[in-house]
């Protein structure tokens, strides 16, 4: 029964076991304990170090009869949170008389005459913990270093709150200010302050509810994709960031290379750099022998082990060398891309749906609070359209109906729309948002002329087994297509695209043993953050924005 006793003790003792030297050792502690318990935890910390050397004590005895013996690793727990405490449905009631210990930043700091409001968030949730203190609260004369933005360890007791902004505070019993903070020059105060600024200060900006719960849609999405493809059977493959491809055709890539040393004062000199006898760089004198690019997509490397897997999906960066300042656009960005072998068009756009059905429903039961926040003050009614996308049936048309509906709608775009053209983020719009009153729409089977070599042409010669998912408020969000399974017809549109078949020897090899026809799509994960929080610019969707002019951070 001791055992069985002390068993149970260690399940309940703290992440880690070290006596507490600093108030950074207390940084390890969970506190979600009762009263009760709280009165034996002094007891509870020594009872479980003795009943660990007790159980240890014969192989202790072992090592030292062999060689030094070290001390054995604690526990890995769960840190206690607040969005442990007050994201229920009770919002923190279910706790009230409990201790418990918080560690956060400071967002504001109220003294009155006999009491004092802090309000710690520790970026868990939107919500912050109310912590009230009183001239008897230990370590209170550190409170003039309780300003914006400091980090501190509070500890204290759940209680009901007199305040209507949230059900339940804590009753601190001792403060501990860990790392402090000038509140005449911490860039984020109380006040409310531009996106644009915000940007200045993108180390910071996550302290703030915006960005803060950006962040954690960001992560729910990304946690709601990989579930969705591994619960599908799809394996996930990490493609190469370095390429020597061009996947899109279109040349806007950045160059990888080491002949731009900067061990010289300033850079190399354009003299030191390598050429051949008609002036051209000499890449063969570089790092990978040939030239080399940041990669714009992992599609064609996600092909071939879509040939051997079946289904398979890539997540990860990529990188467009495209000098535009705009706020759809971003110089590094992330893109989802799935490859489904023995598949067609129709089975892509089916995919396409279920996936992004998936994740949206994912956020709107999961992320209630940030979703509430984006509802109220990005984008009111954005928890509505998101909704229409999980409930109302997706709908598609060809490229030709497109364009004939845009037509025939009479309406003034800024730009023309005529067969042949491709179809521009207004016409979109209009189509999802008016022509069907905001449900999904997906446009097929597009002109080949304005599409890349690698999809699959339509019997008519003139269009090309090609999607684009369009959504309110974005247009397109998705693009996909059945990639093209024949040889001779992938050589001949590489050769009309002037694109080196020589670079692309190994996807043509995927068409010479054991070709079948298969699809994809590619997702850009900062334009799906954008749709599911309502923000506008797509450099407020991604932690560290690259664009032209600047890379900071």
């Amino acid at each position: 029964m001791a055992a069985a006793a002390a068993a149970r003790l260690l399940r309940l003792a703290p992440r880690r076991l070290q006596v507490k030297t600093s108030p950074l050792a207390a940084l390890s502690f969970p506190l979600p304990r009762t009263a009760p318990l709280a009165a034996a935890s002094g007891r509870r910390q020594s009872f479980c170090a003795a009943a660990q050397a007790s159980a240890h004590a014969p192989a202790a005895a072992a090592a030292a009869a062999t060689g030094p013996a070290g001390e054995a690793v604690g526990e890995f727990r769960k840190r206690m949170r607040v969005a442990d405490v007050k994201g229920g449905e009770d919002e923190g009631a279910a706790w009230v008389g409990k201790e418990l210990a918080v560690r956060g930043w400071v967002r504001t700091c109220r003294a009155q005459r006999t009491v004092t409001f802090v309000e710690v968030n520790d970026g868990s949730c939107l919500s912050n913990m109310q912590c009230v203190l009183t001239s008897d609260t230990e370590g209170y004369d550190q409170i003039d270093s309780v300003t914006t933005g400091a980090s501190v360890l509070v500890e204290g007791v759940v209680a009901s709150s007199q305040g209507g902004k949230q059900k339940v505070e804590l009753k601190v019993s001792k403060i501990t200010v860990i790392g402090k903070s000038d509140p005449t020059s911490f860039p984020i105060q109380k006040k409310r302050a531009s996106r644009e600024y915000l940007r200045t200060v993108a180390h910071l900006r996550p302290r703030t509810n915006t960005f803060g719960a950006v962040a954690r849609v960001r992560n729910a999405l990304a946690y709601a994709t990989h579930k969705f493809f591994q619960d599908n059977g799809f394996v996930w493959v990490s493609s190469p960031i370095i390429t020597a491809s061009d996947c899109e055709g279109a040349g806007e890539q950045f160059y990888v290379t080491t002949l731009l040393s900067n061990s010289a004062e300033g850079g190399s000199l354009l003299k030191d750099i390598p050429a051949t006898k008609d002036g051209r760089v000499d890449w063969s004198q570089d790092f990978f022998c040939k030239p080399a690019f940041l990669t714009v997509s992992g599609q064609l490397n996600g092909e071939t082990y879509a040939s051997a897997l079946s289904d398979i999906y890539t997540f990860g960066p990529t990188f467009r060398a495209e000098n535009s300042n705009t706020a759809r656009h971003l110089a590094e960005f992330w893109m989802i891309e799935p490859e489904l072998a023995f598949a067609d068009l129709n089975d892509d756009m089916a995919c396409a749906t279920a996936y992004l059905q998936y994740v949206v429903k994912y956020i709107l039961e999961n992320c209630k609070e940030d979703m509430d926040f984006f509802n109220t003050w990005v984008e009111k009614g954005i928890i509505d359209r998101l909704n229409d996308v999980v409930e109302k049936k997706f709908v598609h048309l060809s490229y030709t109906d497109a364009v004939e509906l845009l037509l025939g709608s009479k309406k003034k775009f800024e730009f023309p729309v005529k067969w042949g053209l491709d179809l521009q983020s207004e016409h979109e719009r209009y189509i999802t948002e008016v022509a069907f009153g905001g449900r999904p729409v997906i446009i097929r089977d597009y002109p080949k002329e304005i599409k890349a070599f690698y999809m699959r042409q339509n019997d008519d010669g003139k269009t090309v087994a090609a999607m684009d998912l369009l959504v309110p408020r974005v247009g397109e969000l998705i693009g996909g297509s059945q990639r093209e399974e024949r040889l001779d017809h992938l050589e001949a549109r590489l050769d009309e695209q002037n694109l080196n078949k020589e670079s692309y020897w190994w996807y043509l090899d995927l068409r010479r043993y054991g070709s079948v026809p298969h699809a994809g799509f590619g997702l850009g994960f900062e334009r799906l953050v954008q749709f599911a929080t309502g923000i506008d610019n797509i450099r407020d969707a991604i932690p560290f924005p690259r664009v032209p002019g600047s890379a900071e951070f």
